[in-house]
């Protein structure tokens, strides 16, 4: 995996130069997060635009255990699961923002962040760590629909600080193209929305059951979202993606609980070997806090 960083340069490069060197945006920020003109990032789609089918759910083959350890066959969504489907982006808008814990999986080892995200702003901020050849990647992250900010550290905290660090900052564009860690930041902010979903065309486009499951102690409806073909074709509500040029995808597996809570996405991203998991809940949200200043300097 690049180092986030560089955001292209290799892991040894990474390390020989430091936080020096941030490869395509060679910014140092003294209080936060460049100012200028905000690009519109496209809704992103139920099946998101960055992940790849999770093989075994598209065919229809897929068996889940249930609660009981019962092996289970996906089906057509019932009424009440279309609603809590067609919901549980919005009740991440409502709720103003949640915290979040996002797997991000490599062969070289991979990276989790730990942090919450305020849907109202669509901006993330937390920690990153990195797992076996990625953990030159640790530090605080901050990012929004078209920017990553980085704050390189050699023992990052448990949990990003309320306030965040006034200087040390780096910043460089979100690519989703070919980057897994700017996909998964990039989808994470489309799980909320200002509205819910088109309900009635959800079953349409492929939506199913595919089994239950325990999150943390809540019993959940596990869920696959609409195809992203037929979402493309007719228009149907918006849900999590990046763009075609991250990959492409048939599915998302949502974990849902009878409330319409989401607890659990699983996306698998063209770039990744594995699905990355965004896990919500996790602890208490803490909201995310406007970097101090935010005025860049070569």
């Amino acid at each position: 995996m690049r180092s986030i960083w560089s955001s292209g340069a290799r892991d040894s490069e990474a390390r020989s130069a430091g936080a020096r060197d941030i490869g395509i945006d060679k910014r140092r920020l003294r209080g936060g997060e460049a100012t200028g003109r905000r690009r519109r990032w496209p809704r992103l789609r139920w099946a998101a635009g960055a992940a790849v089918c999770i093989a075994a759910a598209a065919a229809g083959a897929a068996v889940l255990l249930g609660d009981g350890d019962d092996a289970v066959t996906p089906r057509a969504l019932t009424a009440d699961e279309v609603n809590r489907l067609s919901v549980t982006r919005f009740l991440n808008y409502r709720a103003g923002g949640r915290a979040v814990t996002i797997t991000v999986p490599n062969v070289s080892g991979g990276l989790v962040i730990t942090g919450s995200v305020d849907y109202r702003t669509h901006t993330g901020y937390g920690v990153v760590r990195g797992r076996g050849r990625d953990a030159s990647s640790d530090g605080l992250i901050r990012w929004t629909a078209t920017t990553v900010l980085v704050l390189p550290m050699a023992k990052p905290p448990a949990v990003a600080p309320a306030s965040p660090p006034a200087s040390g900052w780096y910043s460089r564009p979100l690519r989703t193209s070919g980057m897994t860690l700017d996909s998964a930041l990039a989808i994470v902010l489309d799980l909320g929305s200002d509205r819910p979903d088109n309900a009635a065309l959800l079953p349409q486009n492929g939506a199913a059951w595919v089994g239950r499951e325990r999150v943390r102690g809540h019993r959940t409806d596990i869920m696959n979202g609409p195809r992203a073909e037929a979402d493309a074709s007719t228009g149907t509500g918006a849900g999590a993606g990046t763009g075609t040029d991250a990959g492409t995808s048939r599915t998302v597996r949502y974990w849902i609980g009878s409330d319409g809570t989401m607890h659990r996405v699983e996306i698998g991203i063209a770039s990744a070997p594995q699905p990355v998991v965004f896990d919500f809940g996790t602890r208490k949200y803490v909201p995310v806090r406007p970097l101090p200043g935010a005025t860049p300097t070569p």
